[in-house]
């Protein structure tokens, strides 16, 4: 198992937002977080990746306890994460970002098999002609695919990615769709929250649909399709 998260409990301030949250993502898997808008998506991730810690429960990576442990050692461990603001360096270049993210983290592949520069722009071809521009000048869809990849840089076995297609175009979440997938296909574990159920549907293996901090409902990416009661009272807007 490559992520446990065990009856998590995270407060912002003296708010409750997550309420007993406890999911498990396998090897190879794309496995989603769905819900609205304040259901406790962001949340999750960022419990896992330290940078709200939870106040009870057990986080683990591949058997490691991480639940205490700073975000940069999490990191280390082989956790990377894209957040829903993209947190880009607004004043480096493309290429700089990129390769300021692999040197901070400086964690190897497994068997020399590390993403480079070179794999990041066969993944994402529009980030090579910007590789010279500034991450501020970016547009939005540039700035999610470089977010992604910066992420990448870190080699992680596990990848947390925070609405990754919001606010994107039709034709760019077809294409982040499609990254993602050669993602797995390299061999990373993936856990998306997102809200677009549509771009779920075609990427993700299993889900888990969250409200107002709590799970109410997980099942199989295939079968949640077809529950209409579910997608009604949980998901649709």
């Amino acid at each position: 198992m490559v992520l446990e998260v065990n009856e998590i409990v995270t407060l912002y301030g003296q708010s409750l937002v997550l309420d007993r949250v406890s999911l498990t993502v396998d090897k190879g898997e794309i496995v989603g977080l769905l819900g609205r808008n304040g259901a406790g998506k962001t949340t999750t991730l960022r419990s896992i990746m330290g940078l709200t810690p939870p106040k009870s429960g057990s986080i683990k990576v591949k058997g490691v306890e991480i639940t205490h442990r700073q975000p940069f050692q999490i990191a280390r461990l082989g956790v990377g994460y894209a957040p829903d603001d993209r947190r880009i360096f607004a004043d480096l270049s493309t290429e700089e970002n990129l390769l300021l993210a692999g040197r901070v983290v400086n964690r190897r592949g497994k068997n020399g098999d590390s993403w480079t520069i070179e794999k990041v722009w066969e993944l994402f071809p529009p980030l090579k002609p910007v590789r010279s521009t500034k991450g501020g000048r970016l547009s939005g869809g540039e700035q999610k695919m470089l977010a992604v990849a910066r992420a990448l840089m870190s080699n992680p076995v596990l990848l947390l990615l925070d609405e990754p297609c919001e606010g994107l175009m039709p034709l760019m979440v077809r294409a982040l769709g499609e990254a993602i997938v050669k993602i797995r296909e390299a061999g990373v574990t993936i856990l998306i929250a997102d809200q677009n159920f549509r771009f779920c549907q075609k990427i993700i293996d299993r889900a888990y649909i969250l409200e107002k901090g709590i799970i109410r409902y997980q099942g199989d990416m295939r079968e949640i399709s077809q529950n209409e009661e579910v997608i009604h009272k949980y998901l649709a807007v």
